[in-house]
């Protein structure tokens, strides 16, 4: 029970020194990964027409 007890008492200690991102930080974080996702699925979709254009070229 003594371990337990000293367990919440770390975790909540720990809890205290968590710095938390503002909501300007937390939005501009957010819309940087959209707009990389986003390249990233064109990128991967213009890749994957060449490369059936290429296998359908080859069959």
């Amino acid at each position: 029970m003594k371990k337990i007890l000293e367990f919440i008492k770390s975790v909540r200690s720990e809890w205290f020194k968590i710095v938390w991102p503002s909501r300007d930080n937390v939005i501009k974080t957010t819309i940087m990964i959209l707009v990389f996702s986003g390249l990233a699925a064109l990128f991967f979709f213009i890749v994957d027409g060449i490369l059936n254009a290429l296998v359908g070229w080859i069959f």
